[in-house]
């Protein structure tokens, strides 16, 4: 199973050309919660900072700006430390 890709610091017209800001968004108070990923997702995060603990992997972490992908059938921990507004897609 591929991991977490993250490209930090995403530009905003790198943003647009990908189409992000059509897709809808989410939002999410400081939690932590189990999360299984029946698709992949790709999100890009307008606010929040987050750390994602995959099953029997390392933390990882990402926040505003970020663009995140996440593999189908993982299984993982969200921690979300700042409230969180993203705009994500399952493919």
């Amino acid at each position: 199973m591929s991991q977490i890709g993250i490209e930090k610091g995403l530009s905003l017209q790198e943003a647009k050309r990908r189409g992000v800001f059509a897709w809808p968004t989410w939002e999410c108070a400081a939690s932590i919660f189990p999360w299984t990923y029946d698709a992949d997702e790709e999100c890009y995060l307008l606010e929040g900072r987050v750390e994602v603990t995959p099953e029997g992997g390392e933390p990882v972490s990402f926040g505003a700006g970020d663009y995140v992908r996440f593999p189908a059938g993982m299984s993982c921990t969200w921690r979300v430390i700042e409230p969180v507004r993203k705009h994500y897609v399952f493919r």
